[in-house]
């Protein structure tokens, strides 16, 4: 399984396609901007809502889900990146985060 490191997929910028497979409650909570909630139990029924051109970066709290959620994608024939450590990692890495019911 691919991994990324949460600095070095903030050096990507805006374009990258992150998703978080979190339930909406933790999405709420903390999210990186731009990240698609798709929760891990809905992800096989959302595979359509996924570009198959690009890879997509996936993160939960710390790690367990999304490394699920990156095998399955692979499975599927996505180009699907691990997120080291989700959200976690990447705030205790001093990136930011956005708070509250997204807009």
């Amino acid at each position: 399984m691919t991994t990324i490191s949460p600095t070095d997929l903030a050096a990507l910028g805006a374009d990258a396609t992150i998703v978080d497979v979190r339930e909406p409650d933790e999405f709420t909570d903390a999210r990186v901007a731009g990240a698609l909630n798709i929760p891990l139990s809905t992800l096989p029924a959302r595979l359509t809502e996924l570009p198959r051109d690009r890879a997509v970066y996936v993160m939960c709290l710390s790690g367990g889900r999304s490394a699920q959620a990156t095998a399955y994608l692979t499975g599927e024939g996505i180009d699907a990146v691990d997120v080291d450590g989700g959200i976690t990692n990447w705030y205790r890495s001093g990136l930011p985060v956005e708070r509250g019911v997204p807009a």
